[in-house]
């Protein structure tokens, strides 16, 4: 009887063995599908969190291009009257240079 009883216990505390294995695998298989899950989630914010950052860096570059071509416009338009300052500023002297240049070259000195 006493060997029943042995064995009985042996037998109790594989199964007990058993039981914790059983427990310790499915406690690993939940924490390895909490650690997917985390890393998804966390995935998932780093993506957003960039996309907000790329969308508020796209807006910044689009608020200061826009008032940079306003400046080309302001520049562009300063140039073309400077220009056309020059122009008409040369068209007046240009005939006192001309007679200025053929008086040198028709003078001899001797």
């Amino acid at each position: 009887m006493d060997s029943m009883k042995g064995q009985g216990g042996i037998q109790m505390l594989l199964t007990a063995e058993q039981e914790a294995r059983q427990i310790i695998s499915n406690a690993k298989n939940l924490k390895l599908t909490r650690l997917k899950q985390a890393k998804e989630e966390a995935e998932r914010e780093v993506k957003l969190y960039h996309s907000n950052m790329e969308a508020a860096h796209q807006k910044k570059i689009s608020e200061t291009s826009g008032s940079s071509g306003s400046n080309v416009k302001r520049l562009d338009e300063e140039t073309a009257m400077r220009i056309q300052s020059l122009k008409e500023s040369a068209s007046r002297v240009s005939s006192d240079v001309v007679a200025m240049l053929i008086k040198h070259v028709t003078t001899v000195k001797a």
